[in-house]
């Protein structure tokens, strides 16, 4: 017996039956689990594609255009320092 590395629940999964990187899904929270090693197996977490892309986006909008912060947060930081 397995157990769910986000909800801890009980898998089901038969080492003999499994192979080195199947995907195999939670029956509770429905995460999709990959399989890292057999014997013993060990699953890790697939995240979400759709969340990474946005956490990119948001990094992406709080930089200026050529990959600095904005003119305002320099004049925040350099205040901050005095």
């Amino acid at each position: 017996m397995i157990r769910c590395p986000e909800c801890s629940a009980e898998i089901d999964v038969d080492e003999d039956e499994v192979e080195e990187g199947e995907i195999l899904s939670c029956p509770e929270c429905e995460s999709e689990l990959e399989v890292s090693q057999t014997h013993p197996v060990h699953l890790n977490v697939i995240s979400d594609d759709l969340d990474e892309e946005e956490d990119e986006e948001e990094e992406e909008t709080e930089l200026g255009e050529d990959g600095d912060h904005s003119d305002e947060e320099e004049e925040h930081e350099e205040e901050d320092e005095e």
